[in-house]
């Protein structure tokens, strides 16, 4: 998986903004699916999914702080 790898690179500000930037694309396509204009229905998955690899990972750091 190339993407993950490409996530652990980013800066702490750089995740969060990717993030933002996935929920609002999230939320758009809800209401598209919604007004049924959903063109590409996987997307929805793969969005999701990438605000759980962002989440994970900002765990991940923040646990990692923790411990120090």
């Amino acid at each position: 998986m190339a993407r993950i790898d490409d996530m652990k690179t980013k800066s702490d500000d750089q995740l969060s903004e990717s993030l933002g930037e996935l929920k609002r694309e999230q939320f758009n396509l809800r209401f598209q699916a919604a007004t049924n204009q959903l063109e590409k229905p996987s997307r929805v998955r793969e969005v999701r999914r990438d605000i759980a690899r962002i989440k994970t990972l900002q765990a991940q750091r923040t646990s990692a702080d923790a411990a120090k």
